[in-house]
């Protein structure tokens, strides 16, 4: 066979093998991204991972919905120590969490304050865990939106194996309004799914 027919085989071959990876992609991308535990039948907190706006109600909806079934003894809140204006947000939150469940569900939400230094999921977990000993919690349920289950769960017990392996870790995915599925027919849902990917893929490298 001649070079020029050779190279040719080799380009078919290429963009085949292209087109299936992308239709791979385009099919069960959001599979990359989702990882899942087994529902825990009880768990001492469900810690709830900071996001976006719209991200933080619905995890911490889900959160509460395990509180309410009795799956959490408590809800655990990650928060930034104060907004960009200089306010406390426990207060804040706290007022929000009674008028949205009630103040007796309310009662049972602990806040753990984090630093303007945590802006990554590897230190939130780092700060988090730091709270959930001083409760003496050794079951969680880690809860944060589906799209970012796999990476938290590599980065949640790659921390808890390290610094307190007899905590008891699960991930629990809510789903995301920002993240909708076929992933890729929406524009914010794609640029979440580029930018997780990344990340999972730079988590796994060890980065």
């Amino acid at each position: 066979m001649s070079s020029p027919w050779r190279l040719l085989r080799i380009v078919r071959w290429l963009l085949a093998t292209l087109v299936v990876a992308t239709m791979v992609l385009l099919i069960w991308g959001a599979d990359l991204l989702i990882a899942t535990d087994p529902m825990p039948s009880h768990v001492d907190s469900a810690v709830v991972l900071q996001g976006s706006i719209v991200a933080e109600k619905a995890r911490m909806a889900g959160a509460m919905s395990f509180l309410q079934r009795g799956i959490a003894d408590r809800v655990l809140l990650i928060v930034p120590k104060e907004s960009y204006w200089g306010q406390a947000i426990p207060p804040i939150a706290r007022a929000y969490i009674e008028r949205t469940y009630g103040a007796d569900f309310a009662s049972r939400v602990d806040f753990c304050e984090t630093s303007a230094e945590v802006n990554s999921t590897r230190q939130e977990a780092q700060a988090a865990l730091a709270c959930v000993e001083e409760h003496h919690w050794r079951s969680i349920m880690v809860v944060t939106s589906n799209y970012h289950t796999r990476r938290a769960r590599v980065l949640w017990r790659g921390t808890i194996r390290q610094h307190d392996p007899g905590v008891n870790v699960s991930i629990e995915g809510i789903a995301d309004p920002e993240f909708q599925t076929p992933w890729w027919r929406h524009r914010q849902s794609a640029k979440i799914w580029l930018a997780e990917s990344l990340k999972l893929a730079w988590t796994m490298l060890g980065g």
